[in-house]
């Protein structure tokens, strides 16, 4: 459920940023949210953040014997894990939308680009689940009509092979009798 809200708010924001431009405030305050996300996910993901993060949890447990851990000692953890993942979930949210929207810029630029391509894939994740369900499906057919081809193609091949080795090893076989037939001839 939460991913489909996440789906469809990523999708009315991009729909909103392509058809009319806001503000140029409020693009800023966006901006900068974006700028801030993206450095917040990338350290996040350092290894110098995840060794913070392993020795404030070690601080916090040698503090446990001095507090004799009471429930204060407890609330400090739970609370702070829950601030910071509550927020995290925003912040890293906005990178993955930023993100997947930008490859699906890239891959509708490619399908634009070759020729033979088809121009409808383009604005894919626009479509519902069941008209991705029927392409998928569509594709899959596509996909095994494709290896039935390749498995005739192969088979042809390896038959030609067959036949290509026998006539070489056959005129190998033919050229030695001569050449062997001649040189006796010759002795």
């Amino acid at each position: 459920m939460v991913k489909l809200l996440l789906g469809i708010f990523s999708y009315l924001h991009a729909e909103r940023a392509m058809k009319d431009r806001t503000g140029a405030k409020e693009r800023h305050w966006e901006d900068m949210f974006a700028t801030f996300a993206g450095k917040v996910a990338w350290a996040a993901g350092n290894p110098i953040a995840f060794g913070l993060a392993l020795l404030t949890l070690l601080i916090w447990v040698g503090c446990g014997p001095f507090f004799n851990y009471s429930q204060g000692w407890q609330l400090v953890v739970n609370t702070g894990t829950t601030i910071i993942t509550f927020l995290m979930v925003f912040v890293i949210q906005n990178s993955q939308n930023r993100d997947g929207l930008a490859a699906q810029i890239k891959l509708d630029e490619i399908i634009r680009a070759i020729t033979g391509a088809k121009n409808s894939m383009i604005d894919l994740e626009c479509l519902t689940d069941e008209e991705l369900a029927e392409l998928r499906v569509k594709f899959a057919e596509i996909a095994d009509r494709a290896r039935k081809d390749e498995e005739k193609i192969e088979k042809l091949n390896g038959k030609h092979s067959h036949k290509a080795r026998m006539r070489t090893s056959g005129r190998a076989s033919a050229g030695n009798g001569r050449n062997g037939s001649r040189s006796r001839a010759a002795a």
